[in-house]
């Protein structure tokens, strides 16, 4: 079988890999948001200059504008992150986050106003960086509505050369005075989109829970009626061998020997729904081990056998699990390695990954220990591997279960 055949059948199955793609689609739209706007933030910046330039202010104050304006726009990254991690009860430490942008965007829009005397320039940088602020509910679209009025006019005053005859001679101050005041809009447009998303994560979320939570209440109700009709029939017959023992004790140990068998069955029936709800496949196993070693950002290769499905599941499917714990605990390198296949008469699995060298020793751990004992359940063998390159764990258990006589 080729590598890439076996990757194939290691990858996750259909649900896996679209709950896997949406993580990253909300990701990377997140990503898009952001840096529109700095793209938005970056070209106003060229227009001002551009203006400015226009108007023939000298070099020097071209030069400290757009030094400026890269620092103002640089500030507004915080209020970005903060505005992706915020929740409806602010924390003084985003409070706190926001603030400082803010200042600098005053001392910005200060500067600019003391060395051009444009009151749209000065007032701009405060206006987009208030857009980006976490506000409640219902408050952004009065901000975005009262910023938009207040740029407008203070392109007015400056299309009146009031404080600046020579911007107001400025052919670009039209082009300067439209991105001015349709920035905060268009700001405010891209969050809103990024809110619409976030409410359909969050709806997406909670669906997910309900369905949990309806399958746990499915499982509780199968358990309640499949214990409950076995007590209850255990009951009735050791109420029924209490009072045939003194009259009959052939007829009460043949009822006591039906209790027993009850009671088997009830065991029986419950570890069938348990392996009901917990089995999983193994090569789905493999991938969701897979999956999870890639998020904690290890490059991992991993391969399965073609008959990977007639493995016993019981008994590997938690030392996959124990095993992929154990390397994201205690190996800290950034390669892995896992496969399973039939190897002769047995079933082999290996996990196998590089160690940091300042990594905590795994091989005494108690996880392992657990393997040790479940596999010499199964008749198998534990076998573990520690130096200076990496660190192996090789499970090998019959593929047929031994016959005990």
């Amino acid at each position: 079988m080729t590598r890439r055949a076996k990757l194939m059948q290691a990858a996750p199955n259909g649900a896996e890999r679209a709950a896997v793609q949406a993580r990253r689609d909300f990701t990377a739209t997140w990503w898009y948001t952001v840096w529109a706007i700095v793209f938005l933030e970056l070209l106003i910046v060229l227009v001002w200059l551009a203006t400015l330039l226009d108007a023939g202010l000298p070099p020097g104050v071209l030069v400290t504008l757009g030094v400026g304006g890269l620092v103002w726009l640089a500030s507004t990254l915080p209020l970005l992150l903060t505005y992706r991690h915020r929740t409806d009860a602010a924390s003084p430490s985003s409070r706190w986050s926001s603030l400082w942008p803010l200042i600098v965007a005053m001392v910005f829009g200060a500067v600019a106003v003391t060395l051009t005397g444009s009151w749209l320039l000065g007032l701009a940088p405060l206006a987009q960086s208030l857009m980006l602020v976490s506000w409640p509910r219902g408050v952004r679209l009065r901000a975005v509505l009262a910023a938009t009025v207040l740029l407008a006019c203070a392109w007015f005053i400056d299309a009146r050369g009031v404080f600046s005859g020579s911007l107001s001679d400025a052919s670009g101050l039209a082009l300067m005075g439209f991105y001015s005041t349709t920035l905060p809009a268009l700001t405010v447009l891209s969050l809103w989109w990024w809110d619409v998303l976030m409410s359909l994560e969050s709806a997406r979320a909670s669906a997910a829970r309900l369905a949990a939570t309806q399958e746990r209440l499915r499982v509780a109700t199968d358990v309640h009626d499949l214990q409950g009709h076995h007590l209850q029939v255990i009951a009735l017959h050791l109420e029924l061998t209490e009072k045939l023992l003194s009259r009959d004790p052939d007829a009460a140990l043949q009822t006591l020997r039906t209790a027993r068998k009850s009671v088997d069955e009830a065991r029986q029936g419950t570890r069938d729904l348990a392996l009901r709800f917990r089995s999983v496949p193994l090569a789905d196993e493999i991938a969701n081990a897979r999956d999870l070693l890639v998020a904690a950002g290890i490059t991992t290769e991993a391969s399965v056998g073609p008959d990977v499905d007639r493995a016993p599941a019981s008994e590997l499917g938690p030392v996959i699990r124990e095993t992929t714990t154990n390397v994201l605990r205690h190996g800290g390198g950034r390669r892995a390695r896992l496969s399973l296949a039939r190897v002769g008469g047995d079933w082999r699995y290996e996990i196998s990954n590089d160690v940091a060298p300042h990594a905590p020793d795994a091989a005494g751990g108690a996880g392992l220990q657990g393997i040790e004992r479940r596999v010499a359940e199964a008749g198998g063998r534990l076998e573990v591997r520690q130096g200076k390159e990496g660190f192996a764990v090789t499970v090998t258990i019959p593929a047929e279960p031994a016959v005990l006589l």
